[in-house]
């Protein structure tokens, strides 16, 4: 399948994970995708652990699935020339670089889109390109701390404690698919390009919709609650037989649900639990007196008993289990391309499904640094002796055919 995006051409500038992220969804939606490293070492994640044993790494590889790459020095201005022709015709650029950077090299918006007018120009910076903290470089960790999300996360008492992922990385590149796929939206039927400007601090903020309201209504903090919830009761995991099970009885059917299954009619009948507002306000007692119910039996158990009256509940599962769920197979969040040195590697599908059809998820793996240059600087009208020379003086770098 072409995929709904089939057409758009994205030059990627940008580097190690959320500039990737975009890239890469818009790639399994159809984009032709781009990739631009630097050289001589190209992309700083393909230094990150874990590495395979071909040297190459797993969490580059994961990131950057079905695009092309070339390697570019732009420090130089044959580079730079390099660039601007491959710029002239497309329709998305995405950069991560620190505030001036682009600028300082000539390739700036405002001189871009003298070139080209239709141009996408999207950024993706630690604070956005507007505000106090512009011009502050950024990271998931730092930013997770400034959005309040690790004053939330973990148990009350303890220090503060990040997402186990780096979930402003990834938000921010969504973040800025949702933000090219707009633009472009805008660009078909005007011919206009525009700045999409997107931040790591602004998507780990975006994670706030529940806290930020219960400031707003009630000028009342939340706190640290480990696995429960702010807003309703029991809404959490609990430990069971063999280990641990998340049970989402969050309004008052599931609740009586929930008591139906554990034969626990003293619970239904007792006032401390009548309505979420009792349930929030003695939550530890309510836990405590599920909790014993709960260990005599698996997990799987309760699962299979909750599935037949219809209350939401799930297993607690490590990476592996996750990725071998039989949902996850079924839903293509497992796929698998060919690498020339590392041969087949895993990775994570798309998580959209589109009627009409998506694009290949396993089509190409990631790239190695410069494998396509030769293949992208022909297209552009260089011919092989210009590209051999530019090669050789360290403008370009030109992976052997």
């Amino acid at each position: 399948m072409a995929g709904p995006l089939s057409g758009m051409r994205v030059v990627e500038l940008a580097h190690i994970m959320s500039g990737p992220v975009c890239g890469m969804m818009l790639a399994d939606m159809g984009a032709e995708v781009i990739k631009v490293e630097k050289i001589p070492h190209g992309d700083d994640s393909r230094r990150f652990s874990p590495m395979l044993d071909n040297g190459e790494s797993a969490s580059f590889m994961i990131v950057n699935r079905n695009k092309r790459g070339i390697g570019l020095n732009l420090k130089t201005e044959r580079a730079r020339e390099v660039l601007r022709k491959l710029l002239e015709n497309a329709d998305v650029v995405t950069e991560n670089y620190r505030e001036g950077t682009m600028e300082k090299f000539g390739l700036g918006y405002d001189t871009l889109k003298q070139l080209n007018p239709g141009l996408i120009y999207c950024c993706i910076s630690g604070f956005g390109r507007t505000g106090p903290w512009a011009s502050k470089g950024g990271f998931d960790l730092i930013a997770q701390g400034m959005s309040g999300m690790m004053s939330l996360t973990g148990e009350e008492g303890r220090p503060p404690v990040k997402a186990g992922s780096p979930v402003a990385d990834i938000n921010a590149g969504i973040l800025a698919a949702l933000g090219i796929s707009a633009a472009y939206t805008h660009k078909l039927k005007t011919g206009e390009g525009q700045i999409v400007d997107t931040s790591l601090f602004e998507a780990a903020l975006q994670q706030m919709y529940w806290p930020a309201a219960s400031w707003f209504a009630q000028g009342t903090l939340p706190k640290k609650m480990g696995s429960a919830n702010t807003t309703s009761a029991p809404y959490q995991v609990f430990a069971s037989k063999d280990g641990w099970i998340n049970i989402g009885a969050a309004n008052q059917s599931n609740y009586e649900r929930l008591l139906s299954v554990l034969d626990m009619p003293q619970l239904a009948a007792d006032p401390r639990f009548a309505d979420n507002a009792g349930r929030m306000a003695n939550r530890d007692e309510l836990v405590r007196l599920l909790t014993e119910r709960l260990v005599t039996r698996t997990t799987d158990e309760w699962i299979r008993a909750f599935d037949e009256v219809g209350l939401p509940a799930g297993p607690v599962l490590d990476v592996s289990q996750a990725l071998e769920h039989p949902q996850a197979v079924a839903r293509g969040m497992v796929v698998e391309s060919h690498h020339p040195l590392a041969g087949d590697v895993k990775g994570l599908g798309l998580p959209i499904r589109f009627s009409g059809g998506n694009a290949s998820q396993s089509g190409l793996a990631a790239p190695l640094l410069g494998q396509h240059t030769r293949e992208v600087l022909r297209e552009l009208g260089y011919a092989d002796g210009q590209i051999d020379a530019m090669h050789e003086s360290g403008t370009v770098f030109a992976r052997a055919a």
